[in-house]
């Protein structure tokens, strides 16, 4: 398949056309979720970037090798229980239990994660709670068609991502962008591990939901 350039699109439109952009943004630390409305132009100029990289690496990418998401709604949103819900709730216990190991044993390292564990047991209490609003009121309200009112609980679900976006990057930050201290135990490398693949999973999440669910309904209820 071949693309024309991307420099004009916004980064939501390119992150739910394109598979596999969203490695390309994370790499470069464009934020496609919460961010997405604004062109790839400017979202390289204010990180300082050249656009035409990343255009050409857009370009570049094997569409083939990653499945797009279900266009159906109702299986969207099936995908998004399957993929993230479940995921986050079997992952997210053990990351805090690995936190609060490495922040004992290694409480003396000056690159130790200090306060780690609790902010992913915090990340933990509210996408849960987050994930269960869905699932009780609005997943089956989408599945329904919809309801005239449904953009107000959207609202609210698209406020709780961005305070979902703001501990992202706080974990980000505690964890060196995942960047491991030199000879470190097997416990800190899965830890690190675990917290990478956690931010993007949770990004990816947000941006199926802002980008791809949330817009059908914002049309339905326009009519």
């Amino acid at each position: 398949m071949k693309f024309l350039t991307y420099g004009d699109r916004t980064l939501a439109d390119i992150a739910v056309r394109l598979p596999g952009a969203t490695g390309v943004f994370r790499a470069h630390k464009l934020d496609f979720c919460c961010g997405g409305g604004i062109s790839l132009k400017e979202a390289a100029a204010k990180r300082g970037l050249a656009v035409e990289d990343l255009e050409g690496e857009l370009q570049a990418l094997d569409v083939a090798a990653s499945a797009p998401a279900p266009a159906n709604t109702a299986d969207l949103i099936d995908h998004i229980l399957t993929r993230y819900h479940a995921v986050h709730r079997a992952e997210l216990p053990e990351l805090v239990r690995l936190a609060r190991r490495v922040e004992s044993v290694h409480r003396g390292h000056p690159d130790v994660p200090a306060g780690l564990a609790d902010l992913l047991a915090e990340t933990l209490q509210e996408l849960d709670t987050h994930m269960q609003k869905e699932e009780i009121m609005l997943f089956p309200m989408m599945k329904q068609d919809g309801h005239p009112m449904i953009v107000h609980p959207i609202a609210v679900m698209q406020g709780e991502h961005e305070e979902h976006g703001e501990r992202l990057r706080l974990i980000e930050a505690l964890t060196n962008g995942g960047v491991l201290p030199e000879d470190v135990c097997s416990t800190w490398r899965a830890l690190y591990a675990g917290t990478r693949k956690l931010v993007d999973d949770v990004m990816e999440h947000i941006h199926l939901e802002n980008n791809l669910l949330f817009p059908r309904f914002f049309e339905t209820a326009e009519r």
